[in-house]
């Protein structure tokens, strides 16, 4: 959770279609007859494993199902947008969805997005790259003890990391800007997209500045963030073309940029409604795929020879579960701020409304390589940083966590988190800056809260009821209080204080803990578009839908693979963690 207010960045590029594959379908009588492997939902993972399997295994053909189309993805802030948080212009395609109330924080709403389009999430996210701590991996593991022995595939860092490096190559990467120079990674690049570890050739010139102030506040100094150690602060890549700096998500690395395969299809404007298991057959074959075109409404079964993998994301994964009788049985804040003294800095985002300027960065933008400003995408300063090192003895008691009315399964995940937010290792916080004048924003990483996702019965094949439940734990709060308190830290560093910071949002008078915490729930966005863990990796007695090699429980030839897999929220954006899961259960988890 955070209370980031303006967490949708909508940028002015039009859509246009990509070159087609001979491989697209858009019609049932142009599909083979059968297929080893079908894939719901051509999203960041789908498309991964599609690609990996149809490269592993020439002589299996493999199907993915994808419900919108093959488009052009622009970038967060791409031209002719002058200031992130846009115009209203056009993006990929995205599913909207507006959760239930939350009585603990006012009845308020949260509003969250998910990509609609081949390339699912990839195509619409902040391009923001990074990877998790290896503690949220460690804690991962753990919760699958001590049902599953050392024979099974491992979450823990050392079973994950090779599988990050595999989505994401090391790469030689440079950014300088007129005080810091950044290196990361030593390798140069010689494999094929998706680029997504890119730090662009541009900095806005206040970026050291609150990286200073920062390290004044006692954070740790990284050189970069991607080997495990996420406990500090960092230069984080983008998610783009290393030249053009153009968006790069799994729609153009794992399907439009690769070979076209006899053996790999994808079936565009197609919603998967839910897979049907012969009477009896559950434990014995895979299932049907039951698929509805959004063309002419027609209803259709698709074979799988082998297994089916359902990849429709967070929100859509299982509702596809749900319609097929698969689930349960009973149905923090943003600093904004401006510098009332600020130095002869230049550039800086007010320098785009400056004609000569921004004809440059557009021109800048349209070279080869691309410069300027236009290379940017959300940010790439962040801060990553453990509870103990903002505030001690803020966890839960030990009365709290054993409340017997917990689930086991949550009372489990409580256990869990509470070493891992008593690790001064392990991130709490993140903050990611972009640049004055928008702001310094807390996100929760590892929220005890938890929410649902159901089937609308009314409606059963439109979008689920999604309810967050936010703060429904209270613990979230504090963590959230501790945390807005620690970043008000950074305006009265003496690298800040020298430029006389006027903080607007919270106002000054707004000091005791009673009023931020008002504050908070006021102003607090429920999620930064990083839902996850709706079909977690539990052993079924705790409440899990898939095992560590992601089959779900008690059914054959049926897998889960993409972020709804998360059992807990990790210290990250969520796009490397899609792409690793990807390679991994191509890799470690028998597939025929």
């Amino acid at each position: 959770m955070s209370i980031l207010r303006a967490a949708l960045f909508a940028p002015l590029v039009a859509a246009a279609t990509l070159s087609q594959h001979q491989t697209v379908r858009r019609r049932a009588s142009e599909l083979d007859k059968a297929y080893d492997f079908v894939i719901a939902g051509g999203g960041t993972t789908g498309l991964t494993i599609a690609d990996r399997l149809s490269e592993a295994f020439p002589e299996r053909n493999v199907l993915v199902i994808e419900y919108g189309d093959n488009v052009y993805a622009p970038g967060v802030f791409d031209p002719p947008q002058v200031i992130w948080r846009g115009e209203g212009g056009e993006s990929s395609p995205a599913w909207t969805f507006i959760s239930l109330p939350a009585p603990d924080v006012l009845n308020r709403t949260a509003f969250v997005l998910a990509g609609q389009s081949l390339g699912g999430s990839s195509c619409i996210n902040g391009q923001f790259f990074d990877r998790p701590s290896r503690w949220d991996f460690e804690a991962w593991n753990q919760l699958q003890k001590p049902e599953n022995d050392e024979s099974d595939p491992q979450w823990d860092w050392d079973g994950i990391y090779e599988y990050f490096k595999r989505a994401s190559p090391s790469q030689n990467h440079l950014m300088k800007s007129s005080r810091s120079t950044a290196i990361l990674g030593t390798q140069p690049s010689t494999a094929a997209p998706p680029h997504l570890r890119e730090l662009p050739p541009f900095l806005w010139d206040d970026n050291d500045v609150i990286r200073d102030a920062f390290l004044e506040l006692g954070a740790p100094e990284l050189t970069e963030c991607s080997g495990g150690d996420k406990n500090g602060v960092c230069w984080v890549p983008t998610s783009a073309h290393p030249v053009t700096f153009r968006r790069s998500h799994a729609g153009l690395g794992h399907y439009a940029a690769i070979q076209e395969r006899p053996n790999y299809h994808v079936l565009l404007n197609h919603q998967v409604t839910r897979v049907v298991y012969g009477k009896g057959c559950a434990a014995k074959a895979p299932p049907f795929v039951e698929v509805r075109s959004l063309g002419d409404d027609s209803v259709f079964n698709v074979t799988a020879r082998l297994e089916v993998v359902i990849s429709a994301g967070t929100f859509h994964t299982p509702t596809i579960l749900q319609r097929s009788g698969i689930g349960p049985s009973d149905f923090l804040e943003e600093l904004e701020w401006n510098y009332t003294e600020p130095a002869d800095w230049s550039p800086l985002p007010v320098d785009m409304l400056k004609d000569d300027f921004l004809a440059d960065a557009v021109a800048g933008f349209n070279e080869t390589p691309a410069r300027g400003p236009y290379t940017l995408a959300m940010a790439n300063l962040a801060l990553f940083l453990s509870l103990p090192l903002i505030t001690p003895n803020i966890l839960p008691t030990p009365a709290y966590r054993d409340d017997p009315t917990l689930i086991a399964g949550y009372e489990h995940q409580l256990l869990v988190l509470a070493d891992l937010l008593e690790n001064p290792e392990a991130p709490s916080l993140e903050s990611p800056y972009a640049t004055a004048g928008t702001s310094i924003p807390s996100f929760l990483l590892h929220p005890l809260s938890r929410g649902t996702v159901r089937l609308d019965p009314a409606k059963p094949l439109d979008q689920p009821i999604v309810d967050y439940r936010t703060a429904s734990n209270p613990v979230d709060l504090d963590l959230h209080l501790a945390h807005v308190k620690y970043l008000r830290g950074v305006f009265d560093t003496p690298t800040v204080q020298q430029y006389k910071p006027v903080v607007t949002v919270p106002a000054d008078d707004v000091t005791s803990d009673d009023d931020l915490i008002q504050f908070i729930k006021e102003t607090m966005v429920f999620s930064y578009m990083h839902p996850c863990c709706t079909a977690a990796m539990l052993p079924r007695e705790k409440g899990g839908v898939v095992g560590t090699d992601l089959r779900v429980h008690g059914a054959k030839g049926l897998r889960v693979a993409d972020i709804s897999v998360l059992p807990i929220l990790p210290s990250s954006h969520t796009s490397a963690q899609a792409y690793a899961i990807g390679e991994k259960v191509n890799q470690e988890t028998r597939f025929q």
